[in-house]
């Protein structure tokens, strides 16, 4: 649970003692490769924090092609905002890419932290809000870039995960199909 403890730390301070009530009332989940978390249909008050490993959200159309919504390394929260904030049933599948592990963060442990730290929840506001933004950035990326500018953005959003991702699934991220992500990464590669 060290990256969960790093990353409240990076938004609120707190004690020592604050952090052994926080660290006993958190919830750990091995995650292993291709299992699901959540998927359409279900009901979840949880919202994940990944603590190590690649988590994936998706949906499938009625075509049957998948699309990658997001997908979460260590420090970052996947969630069916839907299910978790707004209690209707879920829309996605959230699914490990690599054996993971991800800390479950809820309601209830949101009001711990605050009664600890009253900071808190602006500083979940503020989290909140910059992946507002960064999602209305990614639907603007979508609408109207090339995609090599999708591809680019991506590399600056998941720097060091080319390895960990299929290609197949970053494909799907960027709205491409495999073998123009090909093209894209030779015309990258080649200057």
């Amino acid at each position: 649970m060290e990256n969960y403890k790093k990353h409240l730390q990076s938004i609120i301070n707190f004690s020592d003692e604050s952090w052994e009530i926080i660290e006993n009332t958190l919830v750990e989940k091995q995650v292993k490769k291709n299992e699901f978390i959540m998927v359409p249909g279900e009901y979840s008050e949880d919202y994940y924090f990944v603590e190590s490993g690649v988590i994936r959200s998706y949906t499938i159309d009625e075509n049957g092609k998948e699309h990658v919504l997001q997908f979460g390394t260590e420090n970052w929260i996947v969630s069916d905002r839907n299910s978790a904030f707004c209690k209707q049933q879920s829309k996605f599948y959230i699914q490990a890419i690599e054996d993971s592990k991800v800390i479950l963060l809820n309601e209830k442990l949101t009001n711990l932290i605050s009664s600890l730290n009253p900071d808190y929840l602006a500083a979940q506001n503020k989290l909140v809000q910059n992946h507002v933004r960064s999602l209305q950035d990614r639907i603007n990326l979508l609408l109207g870039a090339t995609a090599k500018t999708r591809y680019l953005e991506f590399m600056r959003l998941y720097p060091n995960q080319l390895n960990r991702i299929p290609q197949w699934m970053i494909a799907s991220y960027l709205g491409i199909t495999p073998e123009s992500l090909s093209r894209v990464r030779k015309e990258i590669a080649h200057g």
